[in-house]
């Protein structure tokens, strides 16, 4: 089985949705081949935007800084249950090109067999962390290649990617591509090139979606809980708006 997934490494809902199938896969048992795609929130972040977090999200959805604060505390709670560990009062701002570029370039090394099989998902799993956990600016090109180098990727390849463009084109492609699915948010999944789930959504909506993805084959259909779309919070369990 195979999964694709759009989401981006500052998104608070793409680790907890991460969480979630990883779950969903361990209670049914399903083996899966999971295949990380770009997707940047906001391609216009710099990494010396002196706002904090909170007023940042304040001003980007129309709100004040209070909201904010009040919409990181509810996403740290829900993170918190699944043993995610927020800290998002330290999350620095960054432009995340350069994090999806090094996650094309571990998707590579593995076709090649240069790295495990695991390595993208290590390195997604890391620049989460790293970023919401840790309080690191995963914008920066050193900090990019320590945590490259963490999960095993070549710091020499790595620092080459990182001094040049390559693979801007791919993470250009990749955020069209998920438009070309009609996702409306990230995280944004596709099973066996057969069903989406949009958004962070329930274990069981991941297991449900596993389960006909195995039963028959069909062109992608979406599959949400009750009720989902209907929160009027700008980034919540069915993703953060594109």
């Amino acid at each position: 089985m195979r999964i694709d997934v759009w989401s981006d490494v500052i998104c608070p809902w793409c680790y907890i949705g991460k969480r979630r199938l990883e779950q969903a896969l361990e209670s049914s048992g399903e083996k899966a081949e999971i295949v990380w795609h770009s997707f940047q929130l906001d391609p216009s972040a710099t990494s010396d935007d002196p706002r904090d977090l909170p007023t940042r999200l304040g001003e980007k959805y129309g709100r004040d800084r209070a909201w904010g604060v009040q919409a990181n505390a509810q996403v740290t709670e829900i993170a918190a249950e699944l043993g995610l560990e927020y800290n998002l009062d330290r999350a620095k701002s960054a432009n995340t090109v350069d994090a999806h570029r090094v996650l094309h370039l571990a998707r590579d090394l593995m076709a090649a067999g240069e790295v495990p099989a695991d390595t993208q998902d290590r390195l997604k799993e890391r620049l989460l962390k790293a970023y919401f956990t840790d309080g690191l600016p995963v914008g920066d090109h050193a900090t990019l290649t320590q945590l490259a180098e963490e999960v095993g990727l070549p710091s020499d390849r790595v620092r080459e990617v990182l001094a040049s463009t390559t693979y801007a084109q791919d993470v250009a492609d990749d955020q069209a591509q998920a438009l070309a699915y009609g996702a409306n948010g990230v995280p944004f999944f596709v099973i066996d090139e057969k069903y989406g789930v949009s958004g962070a959504q329930p274990v069981e909506v991941f297991q449900e979606a596993l389960r006909r993805a195995n039963a028959d084959r069909k062109p992608v259909t979406l599959i949400t809980a009750p009720g989902a779309g209907t929160d009027d919070a700008a980034c919540g369990p069915d993703g953060c708006p594109i």
